[in-house]
């Protein structure tokens, strides 16, 4: 299958790095500078400048004034990513100086000052990227290392080399200045924002968590209304257990949006909740953690004048072509838990889960469809509605709703079980850790187990459910999809970095601990309308991701054309003047 666009840009992530030590980047500059000046000292290559004074210097002025003068405006720079803008810059330099010994030595102050040009410009996109995309002020902490290395040129050269220099700069940043315009062009046409300021945001968010990020989603975001349906379950003893399907989803990453939504809804219930996943796609992302509130009240309005059932059937498998269900019904709500595991279990479009719950009201009254979301091979699109993929949903959904319907109801009971992880988000876990709920039903015991990540490695749900069989009948393992464990890549399961075989104890655990939780219990259903939530909207990421695929295919032609030109115009400023 071919990779869709949104597919395409999520494995943009494997260009994201992290800054080496400003030490390791100081201690390079300085090394660069020596040996230029030990080459310069030997009599076969007489160089007129010394590599310490050129180079070295210029770079450590940049990296000292850099970091304060963006601070002075209110954003934020580390030292580690202005030492390693002093050295890309420095080894562009050296690079395009030294170029100068395929033509002629003599033409070392011309290569020389385009590469102080070349710097000023590369310096003034890249701070214009990564720190503030008001280019007016990046002039001036651009300029920084070029500044100095102009100086530099005059001591080592000649007055007129520092006219010559600035003319070229410039060149060079008029011609970086378009191409930031043309870079930006495309998003502002499309979604009406910048860009760069959108990088900006991104790189405050990794840098201290800033939440910028939320206002751009909020100026592409569209309202919509879902519903969500509940199962509110209450024990004999007076626990209570609220199991719910969101029809949105927990992203786009970390704390932005809704990248934590199942452990807000959790801690805003005085039930023991389970956040399970929806029909949804990143299409529904939330634009801002605060759209959880109409979430939260609206599920809390659904409560209103419920009426408790005490009956519940046994639980059953179906499997149609790919697809694997585990279904239940309570009271009056039918529960489905679908799988495609070992095969690609990825996010259903919106439309699949609407039409089953659409098809089962004619039997039920509440559809809970969870999608179990346990089986990551790699990053991939979601299952649209009317795909092969997806008919094979419908038609195991209709079929399931057909076979429970005729179904005797008996008496039920509940447990339920919560613990925590000693393992990190890095790691593939969020913040809930694991929860177990298990159904007893005439004897039969049905574990629901649910883990706080964003899928799982193949084979994951496998291992677990062979341990987890053998202490109940029928059982299925699920995640919350939280987005929270995602940092910056899209992928980030449970299983590669913390093997099954390492936390299964504790889902055992939690699925025993839920056995001896066993009560006799009562259910009541409910479907919430969430309504008025803004979410990225219908194929936003779509457009999105096609936007910036299609920018990026002409970026490096036209990156390639414009260096060119300035590379051109300043071969005819230096005959000019000269």
């Amino acid at each position: 299958m071919a990779q869709d666009s949104d597919v395409r840009l999520g494995q943009l992530t494997r260009f994201l790095f992290t800054a080496p030590s400003w030490q390791r980047s100081l201690l390079t500059i300085v090394i660069l500078g020596v040996i230029i000046d030990l080459a310069s000292a030997r009599n076969w290559v007489r160089l007129p400048f010394s590599g310490t004074v050129a180079f070295t210097i210029p770079a450590l002025v940049g990296f000292v004034l850099t970091k304060p003068m963006i601070e002075f405006s209110g954003k934020a720079m580390t030292w580690n990513r202005s030492a390693l803008l002093a050295l890309s810059c420095t080894v562009f330099a050296v690079i395009i100086t030294l170029s100068s010994f395929v033509s002629n030595v003599a033409l070392i102050p011309f290569f020389y000052a385009i590469s102080l040009g070349f710097v000023f410009g590369i310096r003034l996109f890249v701070l214009v990227a990564i720190a503030d995309y008001r280019i007016s002020r990046m002039l001036i902490p651009a300029l920084t290392q070029s500044g100095t290395g102009i100086l530099a040129g005059i001591l080592l050269f000649s007055i007129s080399f520092g006219l010559f220099a600035l003319v070229l700069h410039l060149v060079f940043g008029l011609v970086f200045i378009i191409l930031i315009w043309l870079i930006e062009r495309p998003l502002y046409r499309a979604f009406r924002i910048r860009g760069l300021a959108f990088v900006n945001a991104f790189i405050a968010y990794t840098t201290d968590g800033s939440k910028g990020m939320e206002d751009f989603f909020r100026e592409i975001g569209e309202e919509i209304s879902v519903p969500q349906v509940c199962l509110f379950f209450r024990q004999a003893g007076g626990k209570q257990v609220l199991f719910t399907v969101p029809n949105l989803h927990p992203g786009p990453m970390g704390e932005i949006g809704g990248g934590n939504l199942p452990k807000i809804l959790h801690d805003n219930f005085e039930e023991e909740t389970l956040v399970a996943h929806g029909s949804a796609s990143h299409d529904f992302n939330l634009v801002s953690e605060s759209e959880i509130l109409k979430v939260i009240s609206a599920v809390r309005d659904s409560k209103r004048g419920l009426t408790y059932l005490g009956t519940a059937t046994r639980s059953e498998r179906l499997d149609m072509g790919s697809v694997h269900l585990l279904y239940q019904r309570f009271g009056d709500v039918l529960l489905i838990v679908s799988s495609r595991s070992p095969e690609r279990t990825e996010d259903l479009d919106y439309g699949i889960g609407m039409a089953i719950m659409a098809e089962g009201h004619r039997f039920f009254p509440h559809i809970a469809f969870v999608d179990a979301h346990n089986c990551m091979t790699d990053l991939s699109s979601p299952v649209h509605i009317a795909t092969l993929i997806a008919n094979e949903y419908h038609e195991a959904a209709l079929e399931a709703m057909e076979l429970n319907r005729a179904t005797g109801l008996s008496p039920f009971a509940i447990g339920v079980a919560h613990h925590t992880l000693p393992y990190s988000r890095e790691q593939g876990f969020g913040d809930l850790g694991i929860q177990a709920l298990v159904v007893e039903v005439s004897g039969q015991k049905t574990a629901y187990v649910l883990i706080d990540g964003n899928n799982m490695a193949q084979g994951v749900r496998e291992d677990l459910l062979r341990q987890i069989l053998a202490l109940v009948d029928h059982a299925e393992v699920m995640t919350t999809d939280s987005h929270v464990v995602n940092t910056i890549s899209g992928k980030n399961p449970v299983g590669p970095r913390v093997p099954a075989g390492e936390f299964s104890a504790f889902v055992l655990r939690g699925v025993q601990s839920a056995i001896e939780d066993l009560s006799p219990a009562e259910i009541a259903g409910s479907t919430a309308q969430c309504r008025n939530v803004v979410v990225f909207g219908s194929d936003r990421i779509s457009q999105l991701a096609s936007t910036v695929n299609a920018m990026l295919i002409f970026i490096a032609p036209l990156s390639l054309a414009l260096l060119l030109l300035a590379f051109l115009l300043s071969l005819v400023t230096f005959i000019v003047i000269v």
